[in-house]
């Protein structure tokens, strides 16, 4: 057997991921969301609204989170 060694790095401080808001539209949870999940953030947009449109609920949790979400300090 051929044993592969795949060697990461220690997680600091700076490296850990947290969940943000960014580049701010309306107040970024959505770009925030994209950037902590690894996705581009027109598609958290469009979840958005499908969820408000199809569900009616998306309006509620994206309002809980623009509340919840830190601001990003990170320069």
């Amino acid at each position: 057997m051929i044993y592969f060694y795949i060697h990461q790095p220690k997680k600091t401080e700076s490296m850990q991921k947290r969940l943000v808001k960014k580049d701010k539209k309306i107040f970024g949870v959505c770009s925030g969301l994209g950037h902590y999940f690894g996705i581009d953030p027109t598609i958290v947009r469009v979840i958005f609204l499908i969820a408000v449109l199809g569900f009616g609920t998306g309006l509620l949790v994206y309002l809980v989170l623009a509340l919840v979400m830190p601001e990003d300090t990170v320069a």
